[in-house]
């Protein structure tokens, strides 16, 4: 499970031109962004689109397309953006230019260390599973693994989130993040550094805004590591020479481990107060402090879906009841990982079957509504 700074800029390249990396949600499998991708890519031949463009993008409105999916069935609409074929190849072209890749590689290299520890830089996909099951499953090893591990160290966790994190995002921290303060600072009109040139493509997308980069691909997930990482460094310095916290962020997920909520308190504000330099402001609603870190290490999406693992030896012995309790869980836990990996193992066990059953226009109208709650 590589992760995609590990490599090299040609690999790298071809990783950001995969259809799966330019949009990384719920297409049906039949749509592929690759063909235009590599006919792009043909065109621009390792250059910029600057080279073809016959008006200045940032004055046009609408040319990265935006649309909205809903998160939970009801009333969380997520956003999404699909940049520009030209923008987006001629991003990865800069990007991971050689030169340009060692300079990222360096300083994304120069965030580790210290109390924040980074669990979500994106990884390739080694084997049979896609880049998306690959970084799910890092997750459950870098993040709920090692929570649980903290358990025996520290007494206290406080869970909290960015609100709206790649719509906050301010444009010019991503020269920032990448050179420095002081170097991106003087460096501020020079159209050649890297930095700049990242900003000024998302700008040209997005009508010129400084505020947010679009959602959706495995690259703007990537640029969005590179201004947490600064973030990071940023909270390092200033709890240098801390033993007593520890903090594992995944994206803009941040898991606070202390041995008192006071202190836990007291790291909250400083990341808030790091996070506002770049755009970003936490979620106070979905800020939760917790004094057992082993039941807060685990989502209770997910301590209820092994609650219902064995849905068919005890309790619920026909196809039916079966439905029902994935529907009841579905109702409190909708859209949830947990709820998809329960249906997923239940069709596996319900396509053994031979005969259709007599109640099926019943289960077709349960397993309906349980589909609702997957959108």
């Amino acid at each position: 499970m590589p992760k995609v700074i590990e490599l090299t800029s040609a690999d790298a390249r071809t990783h950001f031109l995969k259809g799966g990396s330019y949009f990384n949600g719920d297409f049906p499998k039949y749509i592929s962004f690759e063909p235009i991708l590599q006919a792009v890519a043909a065109v621009l031949d390792g250059g910029s689109y600057a080279a073809f463009k016959s008006s200045n993008p940032h004055g046009l409105p609408n040319v990265n397309y935006s649309f909205t999916a809903n998160k939970d069935g009801k009333f969380a609409w997520r956003p999404f953006e699909l940049i520009h074929p030209a923008l987006y190849v001629s991003l990865v072209n800069a990007l991971t230019d050689e030169t340009n890749w060692n300079v990222v590689k360096a300083r994304m290299s120069s965030f580790e260390g210290g109390v924040v520890e980074c669990c979500s830089s994106p990884v390739v996909s080694d084997d049979h599973q896609t880049d998306v099951a690959t970084q799910i499953q890092g997750w459950w090893q870098a993040v709920e693994q090692r929570s649980l591990a903290y358990s025996l160290e520290y007494r206290n966790l406080l869970h909290t989130d960015v609100t709206d994190c790649y719509g906050a995002l301010y444009t010019h921290s991503i020269p920032w993040a990448l050179h420095g303060l002081d170097v991106a600072k003087a460096g501020k009109n020079d159209a050649s550094l890297l930095g700049n040139v990242v900003d000024s493509h998302i700008q040209a997308g997005r009508y010129g805004q400084t505020n947010g980069i679009s959602q959706g691909s495995v690259l703007m997930d990537f640029i969005a590591e590179i201004v947490l990482g600064f973030v990071d460094e940023m909270i390092n310095t200033e709890l240098a020479n801390t033993s007593d916290v520890r903090i594992l962020r995944y994206r803009d997920d941040y898991r606070i481990f202390s041995n008192t909520q006071e202190r836990s308190e007291e790291v909250l504000k400083i990341v808030s107060d790091k996070l506002r330099v770049v755009g970003m402001r936490l979620g106070v609603s979905k800020t939760i402090a917790c004094n057992n870190v082993v039941e807060g290490s685990v989502k209770p999406d997910k301590l209820a879906g092994i609650e219902l693992q064995d849905l068919g030896t005890s309790n619920a012995k026909t196809i039916q009841k079966q439905l029902l309790r994935l529907h009841a869980f579905g109702q409190r836990h909708p859209n949830s990982g947990a709820l998809r990996r329960l249906v997923g193992e239940f069709h596996t066990n319900v396509a053994k079957q031979t005969e259709p059953p007599v109640d099926l226009n019943v289960q077709v109208a349960i397993a309906t509504d349980i589909g609702l709650g997957l959108r």
